[in-house]
C-alpha cells in the first residue's frame, strides 16, 4: 500500500476509534470515520498478539493490506478505515480474506463499486 493510504499516527488511531462507527463479521472489525475533506481514504491494520505469533500476525496483515491495495479506487476520499483482524482469520488464505472483508466493507457501506470476483465474471459473459 503505498504511503498515502496508510493511517499511522496514534491520534489518528484514537480519533477513528472514539468518533468513527464499527462494522464486524466473525474475521473482521472495520472501523469508519469521515474526516469530511477530499483527501485520499487511509487505512490502518490492526492485527493482535492473542491472533498467533509474529508470522501469523505479518502474514494477515500482508493479505489484508493486498485486498485493500485493489480497492483503493472504490474507497470514498476523505475516510480514514481501520482493519482489525480476530483470531479465525489466522487460518484463512487469500480469497477468504477477501471474500470476509468484502463481506464487512458491504456492510459499512464503503466500496462504491461492488466488487466482481473472477467466478462471478466468468459466469456472467
Amino acid at each position: 500500500m503505498q504511503k498515502r493510504y496508510r493511517l499511522k499516527r496514534r491520534n489518528d488511531f484514537r480519533r477513528v476509534f472514539r468518533a468513527g462507527t464499527s462494522v464486524a463479521n466473525r474475521q473482521f472489525v472495520l472501523y469508519v470515520y469521515d474526516r469530511g475533506n477530499d483527501e485520499p481514504v487511509r487505512v490502518g491494520v490492526s492485527v493482535s498478539r492473542k491472533v498467533g505469533n509474529a508470522v501469523t500476525r505479518n502474514r494477515i496483515r500482508r493479505l489484508v493490506k493486498e485486498v485493500v491495495r485493489r480497492w483503493v479506487d472504490r474507497l470514498p476520499n476523505g475516510v480514514d478505515l481501520i482493519i482489525i483482524a480476530r483470531a479465525p482469520a489466522a487460518k484463512m488464505d487469500y480469497h477468504q480474506v477477501k471474500s470476509s472483508l468484502r463481506h464487512v466493507f458491504s456492510r459499512a457501506k464503503v466500496l462504491s463499486k461492488p466488487v466482481v470476483t473472477e467466478k462471478e465474471r466468468g459466469a456472467s459473459g
